[in-house]
């Protein structure tokens, strides 16, 4: 051994630590300040959407109690900045008075189960058909990438508009949902599920493109495993990367489309709230109280903007070839 290599050998001190590919991502992930901000706020909203019906439940929070001693005769609070006191920190709601830190707190339960349940289900269908369409390839693929088109083509917003009530009689009689809030929460996950999945199947079809010439594809199926085993015990824990990317990325999608289906009267509705109905009813009173308008909207941009910071923080952390 030479002088050099003794010198170098004698200057190590302790054992050398190796880390795993899913260490090296955390490592990578906890390095972006922004990404892990991000990821603080998302904490924070779900423990806040979990803990939301618990305080309903326990009259901490009350959504619904309307406080007409509250309202002038212009039905606008009486006092400055839409009413807001230390016994109504976001003041209280135009109209009918109903304090506006419960229905926004309890909105964003609402809003964010209707998000989560319609993000899995569109991730469940674009990974089921993305790993049958790169696996299979052939005919399968074609009819696969056309069903893809076709769903991408369909006017959406012209037929949720117009099958509304159609769907949500459906959900009613034939799924033996409640009629009511309950009725529309399942509309709209549906909706929302249902075709909202084109993104996943696509990412996850070029995914499998490049997975399934690997050797160990190729020895399951010299080793006669059947089309099932390949694609769920093979290709599919090849996938956990992008899948939870693109959940992610759906997510504040959602929310900002169940915001939109509210304003086009088509999502749940009050007094039920979500986040959605609730921006779109202080729509009537932007002008004269403007402080109705802006939280909801401020924490709906907040989380959606976050959401996608941490989409963009995950994906680069996963990614060997990060220019990090």
């Amino acid at each position: 051994m030479s002088e050099i290599a003794v010198e170098t050998a004698a200057t190590v001190t302790g054992p050398v630590v190796s880390k795993s590919p899913t260490q090296l991502a955390m490592a990578r992930f906890r390095a972006d300040k922004l990404s892990m901000f991000s990821f603080y706020v998302v904490v924070f909203y779900v423990i806040a959407a979990i803990a939301a019906p618990i305080l309903v439940a326990t009259g901490v929070l009350d959504p619904f109690t309307p406080h007409q001693d509250l309202i002038d005769e212009q039905s606008l609070p009486l006092h400055p900045f839409g009413g807001i006191s230390l016994e109504h920190p976001f003041g209280v709601e135009p109209r009918i008075g109903r304090d506006s830190l419960s229905r926004i707190w309890y909105g964003i339960s609402f809003s964010l189960s209707i998000s989560v349940l319609a993000t899995l289900i569109a991730v469940v269908i674009g990974v089921v058909l993305g790993i049958v369409a790169g696996t299979s390839g052939g005919w399968i693929d074609a009819i696969i990438g056309r069903f893809i088109d076709l769903t991408l083509a369909f006017p959406q917003t012209l037929m949720l508009l117009a099958l509304s009530s159609v769907a949500v009689a459906f959900i009613t009689t034939v799924l033996n949902v409640p009629e009511g809030p309950s009725a529309q929460f399942v509309y709209v996950v549906s909706i929302l599920g249902l075709f909202g999945w084109t993104s996943t199947a696509r990412i996850v079809r070029g995914q499998v493109l490049s997975i399934r010439e690997r050797e160990f594809v190729y020895a399951a199926r010299l080793l006669g495993a059947r089309p099932g085993r390949i694609y769920f015990k093979e290709i599919l824990p090849n996938l956990w990367a992008p899948i939870l990317v693109q959940f992610t990325l759906i997510m504040p999608a959602f929310i900002s489309a169940e915001a939109a289906l509210s304003y086009l009267g088509v999502s749940v509705r009050p007094p039920t709230p979500t986040l959605g109905n609730v921006l779109t009813d202080s729509l009537s009173f932007m002008s004269d109280n403007f402080t109705y308008f802006i939280i909801p909207a401020v924490l709906i941009a907040l989380i959606v903007v976050c959401f996608n910071l941490l989409g963009d923080g995950l994906r680069d952390a996963l990614d060997p070839k990060s220019g990090r």
